[in-house]
C-alpha cells in the first residue's frame, strides 16, 4: 500500500488545485485530458485515468431544450454571454456585497463587456475560487480557452460564447467533454423534450400537492376540478400519460417547509381543499394538512409506478433567506418517510448540506433511503468530497449517485462534471491512501457510483427504450 509524506501530499493537492487538473486544447478543439499529477503515485494515476474514463450519468439539471436557447438558422443565442455567471454564481456575487442595483445592470442590461467587467472586478476575487466560481472557471477555460476573467479577457467573451452555442453545443459539451451519458431533468410539471434520450425528464409533483398549483397541473388535462376527488383525476392523468418515460418525481417543496410530512386521512382533507377552491386564505395548519395529504397521494401514484421520488434536502440556491433551522430537521424527517412508506424509493437530494453526517446514517438505516450528491460539489467541494469517504465506509454503495449539474445553461455542467470527477477520485485515492479500501476495492467502486446505480434505479435504458415510441419522439 503507497502512502504520500505530507510534502508529496502537498505537491499533488497544489497540482490539482484551482485549474491544475484541466486539460488543454488542441487544433482549436477544446479536449479534457487525465490530470497529470507531476510526483504521484501509481494509486493517483491508476485511480485518476478510470474516474476520468468513466461516463457519468447526471441525476439532475434544469436544462431546457438546445433548441429553446437558440433562436434562427444560424443558431444565434438568445441569451447574452453573462448567463455563464449568473446561476449560482450570482448568489455568491450578492453575498460578496454585489448591491441590487448592480446586479442589475450586469445580468439584466445591455452593455458592453467592459462596462461589465467594471462592476464584477470588485467583488470576482471574492467568488473565484468558490465552487459556483470554479465551476464557471473551468468552463470558460475548456471551452473558450480563457484562463481567467479579466478586463482584457472579458472583451473575448461576448465572442466566443456566440461562437460555441451553435446547433448541437448541448451534445458537445455534454457527451464529448463531459462525457455524461444522460441528464435527467426537471421543469415545471413534465417536458416533452425534443432531446429525449438526452435529456430524460422528472415529473414534477409538488405543485400537485403545494398550492396545489391548480392551474398548471389541472388546465392540460381538460378536467374541471370541483371537489377532492378531481384533483385525484388530475394527478392521475399526470402519471397516466408521463409514467413510462419519466426516470422519477421530483419536489423542491423543503424550500419552504420541512419534509415532514403526515398521512392525514381524505375526510380532514376534503373540506380544507373545498376552502381552498373557494378562495379563502387558509391556516397555516390547514395548509399544511392538505399539502401532506395530496403529497402522499402523489408519492403513491409514484410508487405505484415504480418511480424514485427525489425529494430536495439542505442549503437553499439564492441568498439572504435560509432558515438553516429548518434544514436541520431534514434528515430527521427522512426517517419518518422512509418508515412511514417502505415500499417507495426516496432519493434525498443535495447531501442535506451542512448536515450531510446525518443523511449518511438515514442512507446506512433505511433500504429505501438512496442520497444524490447533485449540486454539493460547487455548493462545497471539499465537504462532498469528505461526504463520498464517509458514505463509502458507512452505507452501502449501491444506495448513491454522485453527480448532477443542477444547473439551467449547460456551459456550466462541465465545469461541474470535472469538479466532481476530481472529489471522487480524490476521495477513492485518500481512502486506499489511509488502509480503508485495496486499489481494487476503489476501482470496482467506480462505475456504480459514477453510473450503474443511477443506470439501474432510475430504469434509465427502459425509458430511453419507452421514449423511442413517446408521440412527441424525435432524434435532432
Amino acid at each position: 500500500m503507497t502512502h504520500f509524506t505530507r510534502r508529496e501530499t502537498l505537491k499533488v493537492l497544489g497540482t490539482l488545485g484551482t485549474m491544475g487538473f484541466l486539460g488543454t486544447t488542441s487544433g482549436g478543439m477544446p479536449t479534457v485530458e487525465v490530470p497529470k499529477i507531476p510526483g504521484a503515485s501509481d494509486v493517483r494515476r491508476t485511480i485518476f485515468t478510470k474516474v476520468w474514463e468513466t461516463p457519468l450519468i447526471d441525476s439532475h439539471e434544469h436544462l431546457p431544450d438546445e433548441q429553446d436557447v437558440l433562436r434562427g438558422p444560424g443558431g444565434k443565442t438568445q441569451e447574452q454571454w453573462t448567463v455563464i455567471l449568473h446561476h449560482y454564481l450570482d448568489s455568491d456575487l450578492r453575498s460578496a456585497g454585489m448591491t441590487r442595483a448592480e446586479y442589475d445592470s450586469f445580468f439584466q442590461q445591455p452593455g458592453a463587456p467592459e462596462e461589465k467587467w467594471r462592476i464584477l472586478a470588485p467583488y470576482w476575487p471574492a467568488v473565484r475560487n468558490t465552487g459556483y466560481g470554479l465551476a464557471v472557471r473551468i468552463a470558460m477555460k475548456e471551452l473558450y480557452g480563457i484562463e481567467d476573467l479579466s478586463e482584457k479577457t472579458v472583451l473575448q467573451l461576448p465572442e466566443k460564447f456566440e461562437t460555441t452555442r451553435r446547433p448541437g453545443f448541448y451534445q458537445h459539451i455534454l457527451c464529448d467533454l463531459a462525457k455524461i451519458d444522460s441528464c435527467q431533468v426537471n421543469t415545471g410539471t413534465f417536458h416533452e423534450s425534443r432531446q429525449p434520450l438526452l435529456l430524460l425528464q422528472d415529473i414534477s409533483i409538488v405543485g400537485m400537492f403545494a398550492g396545489p398549483n391548480l392551474r398548471a397541473f389541472g388546465s392540460p388535462t381538460g378536467i374541471q376540478v370541483r371537489t377532492l376527488s378531481d384533483w385525484y383525476r388530475v394527478i392521475d392523468w399526470w402519471f397516466e400519460r408521463y409514467s413510462r418515460y419519466a426516470v422519477a418525481v421530483k419536489s423542491q417543496n423543503a424550500y419552504s417547509r420541512n419534509i415532514d410530512y403526515e398521512k392525514v386521512p381524505q375526510e380532514r382533507a376534503e373540506p380544507i381543499f373545498a376552502k381552498r377552491l373557494r378562495g379563502e386564505v387558509l391556516s397555516p395548519e390547514e395548509q399544511k394538512a392538505l399539502e401532506d395529504h395530496l403529497f402522499w397521494y402523489a408519492v403513491r401514484k409514484a410508487t405505484e409506478n415504480h418511480l424514485p421520488v427525489k425529494l430536495h434536502t439542505g442549503y437553499y440556491a439564492g441568498d439572504n433567506y435560509m432558515p438553516l433551522s429548518r434544514l436541520l430537521h431534514n434528515a430527521s424527517a427522512a426517517c419518518d418517510l422512509c418508515r412511514l412508506s417502505p415500499e417507495t424509493t426516496f432519493v434525498f437530494m443535495h447531501i442535506c448540506y451542512p448536515y450531510y453526517e446525518e443523511l449518511i446514517s438515514v442512507a446506512k438505516h433505511y433500504t429505501n433511503a438512496y442520497v444524490d450528491m447533485c449540486w454539493s460539489w460547487i455548493i462545497n467541494p471539499v465537504a462532498a468530497k469528505d461526504f463520498l469517504k464517509k458514505f463509502l465506509v458507512t452505507a452501502p454503495a449501491n444506495k448513491i449517485f454522485t453527480f448532477g449539474g443542477d444547473y439551467r445553461p449547460v456551459e456550466p455542467v462541465l465545469g461541474h462534471a470535472l469538479i466532481a470527477r476530481q472529489g471522487i477520485a480524490l476521495a477513492l485515492c485518500e481512502l486506499v491512501e489511509e488502509g480503508w479500501l485495496s486499489l481494487d476495492d476503489a476501482l470496482r467502486l467506480v462505475d456504480p457510483i459514477m453510473h450503474e446505480n443511477a443506470r439501474r434505479v432510475f430504469q434509465i435504458e427502459e425509458k430511453k427504450q419507452n421514449l423511442r415510441s413517446a408521440p412527441w419522439f424525435r432524434q435532432d
